[in-house]
């Protein structure tokens, strides 16, 4: 192609560019979408190659749609981080029947529905792949993003332009349009690229969601592109302005704008007709061209959406309604019991590998010593092994007619086979714990393991292979030590040069990670620190309710008090019992910890880190955020779980108990003790109609 047959002017340049960018779009999915091409190979290579060479002449004029984003560019050091401006929840899981209804039984409690009220909803297969975030400005795709913890995923824009289920450009679309959806490996194109992978001696890939996963989210594009994806989209994240009613509406707006949409959805109107569709699907499911792990319920009715909102990692209007898990028989070759970051002490069975849904499984946990005690699995036997959930491996059941004759009972040991610490089981519980604490080693590593884990301090680098080499070595015996690798050891670490994947460039990734992870939210920080039942959600609820490291502190140094204000305001929380609340303020009273967690501090500071107030989750214009609320009796307008829900998504926090710190008692009818409560300690009450016009 000569200079002569382009372009002259810039204004021609672009116009041309935007026609074959809208050309080659179009039979980009002509070939790989409808299998129909309308022009040859050479034909179409011709288009990519004037593309490409009107794109070197006028460089500033590249789009963003344009092909040759499509196909890849240049090696990239690693993914961005992106937050996520709406989090991307998981669902909740339903196995069967009495599941599915008590799903919609919880719908009609909290918007007060009566049962002759139907549910209307849309059934779906939930798609065996991986969650991504499509954000799309102006009708242009601009981001692409896995789901990753929920609330920052990685950036893949580059390798998603590389999909032709990807439509560049969106006609007719709102200035901010974030769509989601699935990308996944069809079954024909999985088996295809796994014969490839073994002919060029590479290997290959266990099931079609890792090809999926791991094709994606390659670092050279130009991998992805040579790999056999797919996409469906099925819901949105962030939009400017309104774009459907219901998600049935939407889905047909999705198809309008070049999204492929499952077709198997269909909207169901009661719980028999979602469990006849859950049926029917799974009876084909094996005839499907792609993988599929279940049938996702959701309310069709975006205002219902609205109202029902979000639970802390899932929405309460959507659920995934699974699959029966897939068993196979094995051997148990042996028995470990494993110490974890709290002492307890996990049996896992080591197995005879075996392929289980797709997935080859060696290990499967036993649970605890109640449960190796009741199927009475002994080392030998032949064991019925499942991944419940298609996730976890287990073992469901022995089959008792191939035990060896000389097969021994399990003796659950009661010493801690790390440290040789007596493990004791309180009563009434069916968890042994070591009682070594921090002296063993076992419940150190593990809390190292857990603090660098994705949902706490999440150190790119610092995985748990990582972690325990460093452990290992001798440069990290508590999560500080992290802190201070950089300025402590580097002539140490300079060492590990000698050690395989490790060097000069591998060390100054690892300093660089940590020093960007030295300043960290309440939330992540909280959680990290392996408080005893305090999961993700209690972490939350703990940091929106205290706000800083400092004001936490002081509250659990005063609620050592089980009698104190203080005490009272811990356990008023939501879903804070005096089990739970026990276990946080034992927490803060222990000195190691107290150390521990001062040491912690000093070595972020000391990096220009700390650990971040927690921000309310709604701008500070709502005239409730922040205020502590009460709700009693019954309200009328809403259920009182909606009230809650609403509440909280202002940023009030709602507590269940009446003290000096509470700022609204909401009373409705019936309002009994809290009402009285309220009154003597002079907290400002308020009517279920002066609440909404407060709250707008």
């Amino acid at each position: 192609m000569s200079a002569d047959d382009l372009p002259a002017t810039e204004i021609e340049a672009a116009a041309e560019l935007k026609r074959l960018a809208a050309e080659i779009a179009r039979h980009d999915r002509a070939y790989h979408q409808l299998a129909a091409p309308e022009i040859s190979d050479a034909e179409y290579d011709a288009l990519v190659r004037r593309n490409a060479a009107i794109e070197a002449r006028f460089p500033a004029l590249v789009r963003a749609d344009s092909p040759s984003r499509r196909v890849g560019g240049a090696v990239a050091e690693g993914f961005a981080k992106v937050r996520h401006r709406l989090p991307m929840l998981s669902l909740d899981n339903a196995f069967d029947a009495a599941d599915v209804e008590e799903f919609a039984a919880r719908i009609r409690r909290f918007l007060g529905l009566d049962a002759a009220e139907t549910i209307p909803m849309v059934a779906e297969p939930k798609i065996d792949g991986l969650s991504i975030s499509l954000r799309y400005e102006g009708g242009t795709f601009v981001q692409g993003a896995t789901r990753g913890d929920g609330a920052e995923g990685e950036d893949v824009t580059a390798n998603l332009r590389t999909l032709a289920d990807l439509p560049p450009t969106l006609v007719d679309a709102p200035a901010v349009l974030e769509v989601r959806g699935e990308v996944y490996m069809t079954k024909a194109d999985f088996l295809a690229l796994n014969r490839r992978q073994e002919a060029a001696g590479d290997k290959p890939f266990a099931n079609p969601r890792n090809a999926a996963a791991g094709s994606l989210r390659q670092l050279d594009s130009r991998v992805t592109a040579t790999r056999p994806l797919s996409l469906f989209a099925y819901a949105l994240g962030e939009v400017s302005a309104p774009v459907a009613d219901s998600h049935r509406h939407l889905l047909r707006r999705l198809e309008g704008w070049g999204f492929k949409v499952n077709p198997l959805a269909r909207p169901v109107a009661s719980v028999e007709e979602a469990l006849a569709v859950w049926q029917d699907i799974g009876e084909n499911r094996a005839r499907l061209p792609y993988d599929i792990d279940g049938v996702v319920y959701k309310v069709d009715r975006f205002d219902w959406q609205g109202r029902l909102g979000f639970k802390d990692r899932s929405p309460r209007w959507a659920i995934a309604h699974k699959f029966p898990a897939e068993q196979a028989r094995t051997r148990l070759k042996a028995i470990e019991i494993q110490v974890g970051r709290t002492g307890a002490l996990t049996p896992v069975a080591h197995l005879e590998p075996v392929n289980v849904g797709g997935v080859v499984v060696s290990r499967a946990t036993l649970h605890n010593e109640d449960e190796v005690g009741r199927k009475d699995v002994r080392v030998g036997d032949t064991v019925v092994v499942q991944r419940a959930g298609d996730v976890i491996p287990q073992i469901v059941a022995v089959v008792a007619e191939k035990r060896p004759p000389d097969s021994v009972p399990f003796v659950f040991p009661d010493t801690c086979p790390v440290c040789g610490s007596h493990a004791a089981r309180p009563e009434g519980e069916v968890i042994r714990r070591c009682t070594g604490g921090l002296t063993c080693p076992a419940q150190a590593m593990e809390r190292l393991r857990h603090f660098v884990g994705r949902v706490a301090f999440d150190i790119e680098g610092v995985g748990e292979k990582n972690v325990v080499f460093l452990w290992e070595k001798g440069y990290v015996h508590g999560p500080a030590d992290l802190f201070r690798l950089e300025d402590e050891d580097r002539s140490r670490l300079q060492k590990l040069a000698n050690f395989e994947g490790w060097g000069k460039r591998s060390t100054d990734k690892l300093f660089a990670a940590i020093r960007a992870r030295a300043r960290i939210g309440l939330e992540r920080f909280v959680y990290a620190l392996g408080i005893r039942q305090v999961g993700e959600a209690t972490a939350r609820r703990l940091a929106r309710h205290y706000g800083s490291l400092s004001a936490l502190d002081a509250a659990m140094a005063a609620a050592a008090d089980r009698e104190s204000e203080a005490w009272a305001e811990l356990t008023s929380i939501e879903d804070i019992g005096p089990v739970v609340a026990g276990d946080i303020v034992d927490f803060f009273a222990e000195a190691h910890n107290r150390t521990a967690v001062a040491d912690l501090v000093a070595a972020m500071a000391a990096l220009g880190g700390g650990v971040e107030d927690a921000a309310a989750p709604t701008a500070s214009t709502s005239p409730v955020a922040g205020k502590a609320v009460v709700f009693t009796g019954t309200l009328t307008a809403m259920t009182r779980q909606e009230a809650k829900a609403r509440a909280e998504s202002l940023g009030a926090k709602v507590v269940g108990s009446v003290s000096k710190k509470t700022d609204y008692v909401v009373v409705g009818a019936d309002a009994g003790s809290k009402a009285a409560e309220a009154a003597r300690l002079g907290v400002t009450v308020l009517s279920e109609a002066e609440w909404l016009a407060l709250t707008g």
